[in-house]
């Protein structure tokens, strides 16, 4: 099972609070995946996911919503929005 880090994402239409993540990726890793294949490796135990920011680790995790599974990173007990905080991939 690899570590990796998760540096940039997708999100359609980007400042839209209400539509999802579509995609996630780190372009040094060169790698950028679509948010249903995240989920499955996450789900599969295949890979582990994390953010870096300010210092701080946070884990990628699945999320059980009211639309199905989607991505959301935790630090520190609390749930948060690191992945949103990231560039655009490009």
């Amino acid at each position: 099972m690899a570590d990796v880090q998760v540096t940039c994402i997708n999100k359609q239409p980007r400042n839209d609070t209400h539509e999802g993540i579509t995609h996630l990726g780190n372009p040094a890793g060169g790698w950028k995946w679509t948010r249903q294949e995240v989920i499955n490796s996450i789900n599969n135990k295949t890979n582990t996911f994390f953010t870096y920011v300010n210092g701080k680790r946070a884990d990628v995790a699945v999320v059980n919503g009211p639309n199905g599974q989607y991505v959301r990173t935790h630090a520190d007990g609390v749930w948060n929005d690191n992945l949103l905080a990231l560039d655009e991939c490009k």
